[in-house]
């Protein structure tokens, strides 16, 4: 696998996704390229397992087809034995050994391709796992850019809302500014006034008005004087 393919893996592994949100100017964009990105790794990680496990498979077949070689040349070294012909078993058995260099050699190949194939397995679980795992947190983490959205304009409205409370208050203020601007004309009136004459008051306390009775005592004596 290159080099750039692992380092990009494993920032991929280590990234926190609402880390790079918060440096996002659009998150829900950013959800989204992020989500592309990794299904394109994907398609890479895929593409280099295939590629590993595929030498693994060769270094197994190699092994196996050396490892039957080996016992086959055993096998030939003792039917030489039996039928009393050590020279052809000593050729059998140094043939053996050539191929039993050649099988620790391909032993060692195959370890190590199956370490590789097991890695790269585990590496592209692990990524589709943790694709599955965002594509489920995407909705979730959508809502929450709506909701919070959505909180911010209501912050803003509040702002609006306090500014006019602010505005209510300082009306309020000139309101009693004139109230006494207007107290204190008043005032000023009745002091440059002058003295009021209340002889017309006073001779109003003695008039007296006939009352219903009164009136109908009166339009009697009229009418017996009338008789």
């Amino acid at each position: 696998m290159k080099l750039s393919i692992l380092t990009r893996f494993k920032d991929i592994m280590a990234s926190n996704i609402n880390a790079l949100l918060d440096k996002a100017e659009d998150p829900e964009k950013m959800i989204d390229q992020y989500l592309r990105n990794l299904n394109r790794d994907l398609g890479k990680v895929k593409a280099e397992t295939a590629s590993v496990m595929a030498e693994e498979q060769r270094a197994k077949r190699m092994l196996d087809e050396c490892t039957k070689e080996v016992e086959k040349m055993e096998r030939y070294a003792i039917k030489a034995l039996e039928a009393g012909n050590e020279d052809d078993a000593r050729k059998f058995l140094e043939r053996k050994t050539q191929l039993s260099s050649q099988q620790a050699e391909l032993q060692k190949a195959y370890d190590l391709a199956s370490s590789n194939a097991k890695q790269m397995r585990q590496m592209h679980d692990k990524l589709v796992s943790d694709i599955h795992e965002l594509e489920s947190r995407r909705s979730m983490l959508k809502a929450k850019w709506a909701v919070a959205k959505t909180k911010e304009r209501m912050n803003k409205i509040g702002a609006s809302v306090t500014d006019t409370s602010n505005s209510m208050s300082a009306f309020g203020r000139m309101e009693d500014k004139i109230n006494r601007a207007l107290d204190e004309a008043n005032a000023m009136a009745e002091l440059t006034a002058g003295p009021k004459d209340n002889l017309e008051d006073l001779a109003a306390k003695y008039d007296t008005k006939l009352s219903v009775e009164d009136e109908l005592a009166a339009l009697k004596a009229k009418l017996n004087k009338q008789e």
